[in-house]
């Protein structure tokens, strides 16, 4: 049987995961040479990849939640050399692999290594890429202040219980975006910039979004009057909520906004008065499922 090499890339905490232990011996078995490294702090990820890149392995796997995914896959991206990346989600609310039909169990995850690589979009800006979303406005500050100790113990939902909490500091962000044949200016909500379709434990805030298009796609939710009764409908998915948005697709969408809007890239933080957000086409190569919807052509 053939050896093939993979260099795991394992969030700390997941260090004593039984099924991620299972699951790497089961791909051992399998035929897989698989080494694990662990992050400890910032920057590990973007080192540990380099490490693994110059030691010979041409496949990577980012273990852990949507933020490990995002820093593995842009460290790769900026190496511009032809290795591959699979996924193995291990997050609380796994947005990205959820939206791209990732098994979320460890052995599915890994069974993916042996399904062809295909080149996917990263979003950038301001010089940091991002995998899944950009969010901004009201639940971005939600998924920046959720706890991990209330992720533990709620999962997905913890994102909701923070947003629900909430109500009394919601305030509305104004700005001005434009981009190619599209420009918007008001007060909004909720800003999703995706690559990916989903952010915050599941909110589905760009609903068309593929990653093999060369294009962000673009949701503003302007807000309205009533600002405390819309946010509950967003967070709980209500009934109609969806033909509020204001949506376009675009390869590059510039922000202006004099007091300055706070952004969520995967789960790290970002505030600026002044951005520009641009699709890097092909910028990775991702072992993705037979039929990803994340795909133009699922086929």
């Amino acid at each position: 049987m053939q050896t093939r090499k993979a260099w795991l890339i394992l969030h700390g905490k997941q260090a004593l995961n039984e099924d991620v232990r299972a699951a790497v011996k089961a791909r051992r078995q399998a035929g897989w040479d698989i080494a694990v490294r662990l992050t400890w702090e910032g920057g590990d990820a973007a080192r540990l990849v380099q490490e693994g890149l110059a030691a010979g392995y041409r496949t990577l796997i980012a273990g852990g939640g949507d933020g490990t995914l995002r820093e593995v896959a842009e460290a790769l991206a900026l190496c511009d050399g032809d290795a591959s990346l699979a996924l193995l989600p291990l997050g609380t609310a796994n947005d990205f692999a959820r939206a791209a039909g990732v098994p979320l169990d460890p052995h599915g995850a890994l069974e993916l290594l042996d399904r062809p690589a295909l080149p996917v979009d990263l979003g950038e800006v301001g010089g940091q890429l991002f995998l899944n979303m950009a969010t901004g406005g009201f639940g971005s500050q939600v998924t920046a202040n959720t706890s991990e100790d209330l992720k533990k113990v709620l999962g997905g939902v913890a994102y909701l219980f923070t947003g629900l909490s909430r109500f009394s500091e919601l305030r509305a962000a104004s700005g001005v975006l434009h981009g190619p044949g599209f420009r918007w200016e008001g007060e909004l909500l909720a800003l999703g910039i995706g690559n990916g379709r989903q952010a915050g434990g599941g909110h589905v805030l760009c609903p068309e979004a593929c990653v093999d298009d060369g294009l962000l796609d673009i949701s503003i939710l302007p807000a309205p009057t009533e600002v405390v009764a819309t946010l509950k409908e967003l967070l709980a998915g209500g009934l109609g909520l969806d033909n509020l948005f204001i949506r376009a697709r675009l390869p590059w969408v510039e922000i202006q906004s004099a007091q300055g809007l706070d952004i969520n890239l995967d789960g790290e933080p970002l505030q600026g008065t002044d951005l520009r957000f641009a699709a890097r086409a092909s910028a990775v190569r991702l072992h993705l499922p037979a039929g990803c919807p994340l795909l133009s052509r699922p086929g």
